[in-house]
């Protein structure tokens, strides 16, 4: 897609974004923690003035003395929830990834990785998922950002499913968790609710001639891209790997990748440098293993303004763009 198509009047109905931020099925956050919190009394929320749009509305009905509403004051969410969590709970703070990672990167490295806190960010809405807000709402460092701190895990969820199973993976590890989830209207990749392993990636689909490491929207996208390689000549046989967990890494898939595949394609909705691409590679190079790789992002440099998909069709995360990057890698 060209500059010049994006800049063409749009029809609104194809925009798929409101400036009422209405909640979307896929957002699944609310569902989950109501549920936890059943069992586990020591669960608190807390959320910057965006219970209606990300859904925790419905867990402040639910739990209204265990739900914090800081308005718009996102670092001092952050010390609030490492405040709760040293004193024995288990806080869920969410916001916008742009705002969780950049416009709180102090307070989450000071007050809850160094300390070690049982806090866990959901920061929703990342990458170029608010499409229209521009740069300064488009979270596309966060990877590279969390990743670099000690302490804290770093996971991924590609649809509503995954949001839930990573929330239940998590619940107990000691020490503060990034989840990085998508705006909500992710197409579906699990049936159900995937038992996700911690450290670990998930085998979506197995094959011989290439593999696709994707997390976030990548993975749905990845999927597709394996369909369409595995229809049209040459055919080819396409592994697909979800990156749920990025820190810690699954260096065991990787290697086997390698080994079984010989080529690896990286599928990320982030900056090319320091996110899963980098990830990888770093367990590659460490580990003097020669294999075709390359890293399908976005580019280095700040995203065009436009509705969501628009921009995924612009920078190739698609099943069509990952395709042409996965043959172009290969020569085939």
């Amino acid at each position: 897609m060209t500059i010049a198509e994006l800049e063409k009047p749009l029809d609104p109905a194809s925009w798929n974004i409101q400036t009422s931020m209405p909640k979307l099925t896929a957002l699944t956050m609310s569902a989950e923690l109501e549920e936890l919190a059943e069992r586990r009394p020591e669960l608190v929320v807390l959320t910057a003035d965006l219970a209606s749009s990300n859904g925790l509305d419905s867990f402040q009905r639910r739990f209204p003395d265990r739900f914090i509403n800081t308005g718009i004051a996102e670092q001092n969410m952050m010390s609030i929830a490492a405040g709760l969590a040293a004193s024995g709970h288990i806080a869920y703070v969410s916001t916008f990834a742009s705002f969780a990672s950049l416009l709180c990167a102090e307070q989450v490295r000071t007050d809850l990785a160094y300390t070690r806190q049982k806090v866990r960010i959901l920061s929703h809405h990342a990458g170029i998922s608010m499409g229209f807000y521009g740069t300064s709402h488009h979270a596309v460092e966060d990877i590279a950002i969390t990743r670099a701190m000690g302490h804290m895990t770093v996971v991924s969820a590609c649809d509503g499913n995954a949001i839930r199973g990573l929330i239940r993976s998590t619940i107990d590890i000691d020490g503060p968790v990034y989840i990085r989830i998508g705006r909500g209207a992710e197409k579906p990749v699990y049936d159900d609710v995937p038992d996700f392993t911690h450290g670990r990636f998930r085998t979506l689909r197995d094959g011989q001639d290439a593999t696709i490491i994707a997390t976030g929207i990548g993975v749905k996208a990845a999927l597709d891209a394996a369909d369409i390689l595995a229809d049209t000549a040459p055919r080819l046989s396409v592994r697909v790997l979800d990156a749920a967990y990025i820190k810690p890494i699954d260096a065991d898939a990787i290697r086997a990748a390698a080994r079984e595949t010989g080529a690896i394609l990286t599928v990320e909705e982030h900056n090319p440098h320091g996110g899963l691409g980098g990830a990888v590679a770093e367990i590659l190079a460490e580990g003097g293993i020669a294999v075709r790789f390359a890293r399908h992002a976005l580019p280095d440099e700040y995203a065009l303004v436009a509705p969501p998909t628009h921009l995924y069709r612009h920078y190739g995360l698609t099943g069509d763009g990952i395709a042409t990057a996965l043959r172009t890698l290969i020569g085939r």
